[in-house]
C-alpha cells in the first residue's frame, strides 16, 4: 500500500508527489506545513462549534435544524481549507487541486465503491467491540425529512459538497503536509486526525476506512480528485439511507 510511484506531471517526470513539492521558492512555501494544518484545524472547530451552538440556541424545527447543520458541514471545513490557503501559499495547485487523468478518477470510482462496502463490516466491529450503536448522522435524516426540496439539499451538502470541502482540508492540507514526513505518518497520521475529526461514534471507524484510502490515493496522484469521486460515493446514500430508519 504504502509503495512509491513516480509522480507523472511535466514538472516532476520519475518524482514522487511529495518529492516534487519539496522544490520551493526562496520565499515561500510550495506546500502547506504544520502552520497551514493548524489554522485550518482551529478555524475548522471553531466555525464547527460556534455553529452547532447557535443552531442549538435558536429552537428550530427539526427539519431545519438538520438543513442548518448539514450546511454547517459545509462551511466548518471549507473556513479552515480557505484560511490555510491565505495564510502564506495562496496557490490552490500547491493544495492537490490539480488535473489528475482519467484513470485516476476511475481509480476513484472504484475505491468509492470498496470504501462503500468496508464501511459496512467496519460500523459492525466497532458496534460489536463497543456495544456503541450512535451515530450523528441522524440529524441529516432529520433534514431530509421534510419532503423533495429538504432531501435534495440535505443531500447536495452531505453528498456532493461536504466531500469536496473535507477533501480539500484533511487531504489537500493535512495529508499534503505530514506527506513531508513519509508515507506513514502522512497516510496514517491524517487519517487518524480525519477520523476523530468525526467524533467517537460509528462515524469514526467509517472514517478510519476511507481516509487511509482517500489519502493513499492522493499520496499516490498528487490530485484532490479521486479521493472527491470516491467520497462522494461514500456520501451519497447517506441522506437517503438516515431518511428510510427515521420513517421505519
Amino acid at each position: 500500500m504504502m509503495s512509491k510511484v513516480p509522480f507523472n506531471s511535466p514538472q516532476g517526470q520519475g518524482k514522487t508527489f511529495a518529492a516534487v513539492s519539496e522544490q520551493s521558492s526562496p520565499n515561500k512555501p510550495s506546500r502547506p506545513g504544520w502552520l497551514e494544518i493548524v489554522v485550518g484545524l482551529v478555524v475548522f472547530s471553531a466555525v464547527a462549534r460556534g455553529g452547532v451552538l447557535l443552531s442549538g440556541q435558536l429552537d428550530l424545527d427539526p427539519v431545519v435544524y438538520g438543513l442548518a447543520l448539514a450546511a454547517l458541514s459545509v462551511i466548518a471545513p471549507f473556513a479552515g481549507f480557505a484560511a490555510a490557503v491565505l495564510l502564506r501559499i495562496r496557490s490552490l495547485h500547491a493544495f492537490g487541486v490539480r488535473r489528475v487523468s482519467w484513470r485516476w478518477l476511475l481509480i476513484g470510482v472504484g475505491a468509492g465503491v470498496v470504501a462503500f462496502v468496508a464501511k459496512g463490516f467496519a460500523v459492525m466491529a466497532y458496534t460489536a467491540l463497543t456495544g456503541d450503536s450512535s451515530t450523528p448522522q441522524e440529524v441529516f435524516g432529520d433534514g431530509g425529512s421534510g419532503g423533495v426540496l429538504s432531501l435534495v439539499l440535505a443531500t447536495l451538502f452531505i453528498g456532493l459538497l461536504v466531500p469536496l470541502v473535507e477533501e480539500l482540508l484533511f487531504r489537500g492540507v493535512i495529508t499534503n503536509a505530514l506527506l513531508r514526513y513519509g508515507p506513514l505518518i502522512g497516510v496514517v497520521g491524517s487519517t487518524l486526525i480525519f477520523a476523530l475529526a468525526h467524533g467517537i461514534n460509528t462515524v469514526f471507524p467509517v472514517a478510519l476506512v476511507f481516509g487511509l484510502i482517500s489519502a493513499e490515493m492522493f499520496r499516490r496522484s498528487g490530485s484532490v480528485w479521486p479521493g472527491v469521486i470516491a467520497h462522494v460515493i461514500n456520501n451519497l446514500p447517506t441522506v437517503f439511507v438516515m431518511v428510510l430508519i427515521r420513517t421505519a
